[in-house]
């Protein structure tokens, strides 16, 4: 079996159980930011929670073993920056509120027949592509330069574990701990057995990923990145391979896209949800081209996006991963604010 074949048959693996996860478990992200913020239910919060938790002591325990490259992930060879995590992440979350999804779950809403979301995957592919090499590939190189680094100086664990001389397994595993503490010590949690199996779906999905790239970056001779699932560039490369795939392209990001969306339809048709949906009004579709647009430029300047950044880079604790949710819930939390009650604060009140 060639490499490009076995990497996508991983990546369509890993993209069945997400697919599955968001049409049969609720995994959404920007479902459980608002579920937090306005239905005051963390069900979901606590479901990315175990997934980050599983995810960071999966990947290190199997990084320990050496059948993981973490440091040859892209998340701890790129030096993050600050201002790109948080600019592009605000940009990020606040297109995910208004267009509705992330890309995620853009891909398994498509899956269940709502043909909005192939709008807006399509949006997502461009601005994703055109911020890769195309016209605003300028901006995005200017404003913040690529720069290669060390895991030493982009992973928590590995900082952590020179600052204190002590194992990164070993912090590692003591911030999964605490992280899943946050899931597992809540019971209505521990009583939904749905949303416990949803989270292994997610993180075997990421898991799937880095042993399987990890094995080709070994063994191929050719250069195959370290990486797993994320939903943006890799939704760009999907649409290329689609229109040039007699020339090759083939891929991880290709088999996990079309995972997803196998996943997806297999769920609704499970649960009995699947139909044919479509726009409902042209502000609906303006909504959805300009979040799409933000989510494609914003999750290419952060690096990642709700999976890529909130489970893949978290999984290696880059330090980009934290900094980049909190400006993606940010940029969420305005965005659904303006969705739900508008832009109308208590100064603007007084004064009229």
């Amino acid at each position: 079996m060639s490499e490009d074949i076995l990497a996508a048959l991983a990546g369509l693996a890993g993209g069945v159980l997400l697919g599955l996860a968001a049409r049969l478990g609720r995994f959404c992200t920007l479902g459980a930011i608002e579920d937090a913020l306005y239905g005051k239910e963390w069900l979901r919060m606590r479901m990315w929670a175990f997934t980050i938790s599983l995810s960071i002591a999966a990947t290190f325990l199997l990084a320990g073993q050496g059948v993981i490259a973490l440091e040859e992930t892209i998340y701890l060879t790129q030096s993050w920056n600050p201002w790109a995590c948080i600019i592009g992440g605000l940009m990020f979350g606040y297109g995910m509120a208004i267009a509705g999804s992330c890309g995620f779950g853009a891909l398994a809403r498509l899956g269940g027949g709502d043909m909005r979301y192939f709008v807006l995957s399509l949006v997502i592919a461009i601005s994703a592509a055109m911020a890769v090499g195309g016209p605003t590939a300028y901006a995005r190189t200017f404003f913040f330069p690529p720069e290669t680094t060390t895991a030493s100086s982009a992973g928590i664990a590995h900082r952590l574990a020179q600052t204190f001389q002590v194992p990164e397994l070993a912090i590692a595993l003591l911030i999964a701990a605490g992280i899943g503490l946050f899931a597992l010590g809540n019971r209505e949690f521990l009583k939904t057995p749905r949303a416990i199996i949803a989270s292994l779906a997610v993180a075997s999905a990421i898991i799937i990923g880095w042993l399987t790239t990890t094995y080709l970056f070994v063994e191929s001779f050719e250069a195959i990145p370290v990486a797993s699932h994320s939903f943006t560039v890799p939704v760009g490369d999907t649409l290329m391979y689609l229109m040039t795939a007699s020339g090759g392209g083939l891929s991880f990001a290709v088999g996990s896209v079309a995972g997803v969306l196998g996943g997806a339809f297999l769920g609704s048709l499970i649960k009995g949800h699947f139909r044919w949906e479509a726009c409902d009004d042209p502000r609906e579709l303006r909504r959805q081209i300009l979040g799409g647009f933000l989510m494609g430029t914003g999750g290419v300047i952060a690096l990642g996006c709700t999976v890529g950044q909130g489970i893949s880079a978290f999984s290696t604790l880059a330090i980009s991963a934290p900094v980049v949710m909190l400006s993606i819930i940010g940029g969420a939390a305005i965005g659904l604010r303006q969705l739900v009650i508008g832009f109308q604060f208590a100064f603007w009140k007084r004064q009229s």
